[in-house]
């Protein structure tokens, strides 16, 4: 009869642990799945305690699950056993198949820290009866692609089967199969737990990543100063892809049309090689921007590199900061620093500057002479003649870059051009202060000012030196042009002036010197001066006289 029913039983058994490994596989988290183990074991497979022990990323092995005894699950369940006291069992005891049984003869020298538990019952009375200290677990793998056990991922343990007997073959193979299907399903578990902490993470980026895109999208759009995205790059390097409403506004141009513009297409002509030089990796500088009525403002242009992780730098973010008023006020110090504050002219040292910047120091004679006189450009060389870049009537030659000033014959014009250097004094000015007092010599020199800047070239420098000296400086001008340009300017002079409600006369004298390389600006100026003193003495005082 039994031997009759033992299809049955079996068919019922299979039924019962097919729905077990359903419920494994449909658990939601892997707590769950874990549970459903060790409950499928006690109800599906008939023992009295199933315990789930699964292996922590440490590699020790934690009691995660117990079911068929409350007792045991409070006392247990979250204790650590470590892996190496987990090794030692599974290599003990006799092996049916993937199972390790530990017998009651083998197992009291187990004396480890692996979590334990035994059910009570009578000692067997058969050699196949169950004993309480027998042991039976059950090691589960992680699938493997080439169908050999992967990595142990937890150990199934088990106690006393109900009807007190040592598991046969068939019960034998429905726990290894079994075991294997839990491996599956706490390996899907974890997969999917792994997945969902994946994608909330994912979830908690992208939350983030919109906020800080909404920061930045605020920051940028309502920025009190202006902000403009540009392609870095390219063809289009510079085009200008959005810009905010304080760009707009202090450019005076709607975003739309901004959009058709790089930031090249509306610097200052001036200023293209500071800003290719600040574009090129990111930087900062001021410059010119363009208006739409065709006028500029002074900006502080800042642009970093928007880094793309794939394809490198990709975009500039740019600060455009409105810096006029600043840049007017330096600009206004710069030249009150350089220029006469009553008649806006260069003043004394804007002029020696500039006559610096033309000059160089040639080579000194080997004998140590002092630098050649001024008054070699006036039929008294002091240079020797021996030496090309010395005397005169010599072509400008090129030396580190500069071409050197020469200075024209001193007795016949042979179409040298050169620096001229005419110091101009006034006649009679002295008279106008003491008869009319300081306003309308200010107003004398004011005119005076006014007339020799007319009355010269543009990029010609008129210069105060002070009192009532001027300078002018005339580059390109042979020795006639020079003498030419002094009559003129005096011809100007001597025409009256309104000052104080009458009208005055002063009187000029010019001393024409020449700057050539290896003087001094101070020795240039000396030459001229001494000069129009010269010709001041070589003049009647009645023709020098104001009225």
């Amino acid at each position: 009869m039994e031997t009759e029913s033992e299809p049955y039983v079996r068919l019922a058994t299979l039924r019962q642990l097919h729905q077990v490994m359903a419920d494994m596989n449909t658990a939601r988290s892997l707590a769950d799945t874990l549970q459903t183990v060790a409950d499928g074991v006690v109800t599906g497979l008939g023992y009295q305690l199933a315990c789930v022990n699964l292996v922590r990323p440490d590699g020790d092995l934690v009691v995660a699950a117990l079911a068929g005894d409350p007792a045991a699950e409070a006392l247990i369940t979250g204790r650590v056993g470590s892996r190496t006291a987990w090794e030692r069992r599974l290599s003990m005891g006799e092996h049916w198949g993937d199972l390790v049984f530990i017998p009651h003869t083998e197992g009291w020298v187990l004396d480890d820290d692996v979590p334990q538990w035994h059910t009570d019952g009578p000692e067997p009375r058969f050699e196949d009866e169950w004993h309480p200290a027998d042991r039976l677990f059950a090691p589960m793998y992680a699938p493997a692609s080439n169908g050999s056990p992967g990595e142990l991922i937890g150990v199934l343990s088990v106690d006393r089967p109900r009807n007190g007997r040592r598991p046969g073959a068939w019960g034998r193979e429905a726990l290894q199969v079994y075991a294997f299907q839990a491996a599956i399903a706490i390996s899907n578990a974890r997969l999917r737990a792994n997945m969902q902490r994946a994608l909330m993470r994912l979830e908690r980026e992208q939350q983030a990543l919109r906020a800080s895109e909404e920061s930045f999208r605020q920051a940028f759009e309502y920025a009190p100063s202006g902000m403009a995205i540009a392609e870095m790059g390219g063809d289009q390097h510079g085009r200008i892809l959005r810009t905010n409403d304080a760009l707009c506004r202090l450019l005076g141009r709607p975003a739309s049309a901004l959009r058709r513009y790089s930031f090249a297409d509306l610097v200052h002509p001036e200023d293209v090689g500071t800003l290719l030089r600040t574009s090129a990796a990111g930087g900062r500088a001021e410059l010119r921007l363009a208006r739409r009525d065709g006028s500029y403002v002074w900006v502080s242009l800042r642009s970093s590199v928007v880094a793309d992780a794939a394809d490198g730098p990709r975009f500039l973010l740019t600060h455009v900061e409105d810096i006029e008023d600043r840049k007017r006020r330096e600009l206004h110090l710069a030249h009150r620093a350089s220029h006469d504050s009553l008649t806006g002219l260069a003043n004394s040292a804007e002029l020696r500057a500039r006559l610096s910047a033309r000059l160089c120091r040639r080579p000194q004679h080997e004998q140590g002479d002092e630098p050649p006189l001024a008054d070699a450009a006036y039929g008294h060389p002091a240079l020797d003649a021996a030496d090309p870049g010395f005397g005169f009537g010599v072509s400008p030659q090129e030396c580190d870059h500069h071409v050197h000033a020469v200075a024209p014959q001193d007795d016949r014009d042979d179409g040298t051009k050169g620096l001229a250097v005419l110091f101009c004094d006034l006649d009679g000015f002295k008279s106008i202060n003491d008869r009319f007092g300081h306003n309308a010599g200010d107003a004398v020199l004011i005119e005076v000012a006014r007339r020799l800047s007319n009355g010269v070239r543009e990029g010609d420098t008129v210069a105060r030196l002070g009192g009532d000296e001027f300078v002018i400086l005339a580059d390109g001008l042979g020795r006639a042009d020079a003498q030419d340009l002094a009559v003129r300017l005096r011809n100007e002079i001597i025409q009256p002036i309104r000052a104080e409600g009458r009208a005055v006369r002063v009187g000029a004298s010019f001393g024409i010197g020449w700057a050539h390389c290896g003087m001094t600006a101070d020795e240039v100026l000396k030459s001229a001066d001494e000069r129009m003193y010269i010709e001041k003495r070589s003049r009647p005082k009645q023709h020098r006289r104001a009225g």
